[in-house]
């Protein structure tokens, strides 16, 4: 796996032991059937200010601190957004000539801007989404195989 970038660093203990408490604090709002919750924040003077919030935001919110707690570094890629080929390595955990191969062989669409390939997230996405249900029924073929074959895993 990739280590994080210098601009996305590993949160500070401090940090993960503040998303922990937000994350469980905001999370008893989402089940709420308002569309927009109010939120309060302070300035650096002490001052309140309302701010509202779309329930959806809020969910994503709850994800990032959730990530942070745990002691990940958070990134957040539109859905739309388009990738170098060293970003969509990144998001797969594969090598950049590797994903370069995936895109040659036709398996993730890309488009070119000069001689640079650009992949769409949303793509990068799918691929591995599909990926890991061929994977996960290659699993299952394997354990009714062990099973079958009584080797233990019953």
């Amino acid at each position: 796996m990739t280590p994080p970038s210098p601009t996305h660093p590993l949160p500070t203990a401090e940090e993960v032991a503040i998303a922990r408490e937000s994350g469980r604090a905001l999370s008893t709002f989402l089940q709420t059937r308002a569309e927009i919750q109010q939120i309060e924040i302070f300035d650096d003077k002490g001052a309140p200010h309302q701010v509202h919030v779309p329930v959806s935001a809020l969910r994503l919110l709850v994800d990032v601190l959730t990530e942070i707690g745990e002691g990940n570094a958070v990134s957040i890629i539109p859905t739309h957004a388009e990738l170098t080929t060293q970003d969509a390595a990144d998001v797969l955990n594969v090598s950049r000539p590797f994903l370069v191969q995936l895109l040659e062989r036709g398996e993730i669409p890309f488009h070119k801007i000069g001689t640079h390939r650009r992949v769409r997230y949303q793509d990068v996405i799918a691929y591995k989404e599909r990926i890991d249900a061929e994977r996960s029924k290659a699993l299952d073929a394997l354990t009714e195989q062990a099973q079958a074959l009584k080797m233990g895993y019953e």
